[in-house]
């Protein structure tokens, strides 16, 4: 009976070892908290917001709002819900293919790409969302409000709207194959 309980005691903590801790698949990081209550008949009543912004550096992010009773359930609420609204970005040489301009409520949000080495040049949440998407070079302006989640769903909403564009290889390419042509009908 003894060698069955250390036996089995031994098996128990094999599988917890075995269960490695998983490598999260993305980075999260928590923008704004904030306590919010409403008025009832008996009193007011306390919950917690959360906007948290989710994104695993490769050009894949997301972000949410969220409200809950506790702070750790109004940011797992976002989180979950973030992982919902996950968009791709297209990079282009670890910086976005160009310019835009954004207006989301009273937000403002300016978005220029910049050579390599120049860093993120961003203030508050709109340096955070562009960390978390996987951009290193950018310089980027809140011309707008101080409001932070505005200001992440402007960044959010430019993202959205950068185009992807084909490198310049395709290009000669097709310069190439219409100068065959070009000569073709010369001859």
């Amino acid at each position: 009976m003894m060698v069955e309980n250390s036996q089995k005691k031994n098996n128990k903590f094999s599988r917890r070892n075995s269960y490695e801790k998983e490598e999260k698949e993305f980075d999260q990081s928590i923008i704004d908290i904030a306590r919010v209550t409403r008025v009832m008949a008996g009193g007011k009543r306390m919950r917690f917001r959360a906007c948290v912004v989710i994104g695993d550096r490769k050009g894949r992010v997301g972000a949410a709002v969220a409200k809950g009773a506790d702070v750790t359930i109004a940011v797992n609420k976002a989180v979950t819900k973030a992982k919902k609204e996950m968009i791709n970005v297209p990079l282009f040489n670890q910086t976005i293919p160009h310019q835009i301009n954004v207006k989301y409520k009273a937000a403002k949000i300016l978005l220029k790409p910049a050579p390599k080495g120049t860093g993120i040049i961003a203030g508050g949440a709109v340096r955070i969302v562009l960390d978390l998407t996987g951009v290193s070079d950018i310089v980027a302006k809140i011309l707008g409000t101080n409001n932070k989640i505005n200001n992440v769903k402007a960044t959010i909403k430019a993202l959205k709207m950068l185009k992807r564009i084909e490198p310049k290889q395709n290009v000669e390419k097709k310069l190439e194959k219409t100068d065959n042509i070009e000569k073709k009908e010369n001859k």
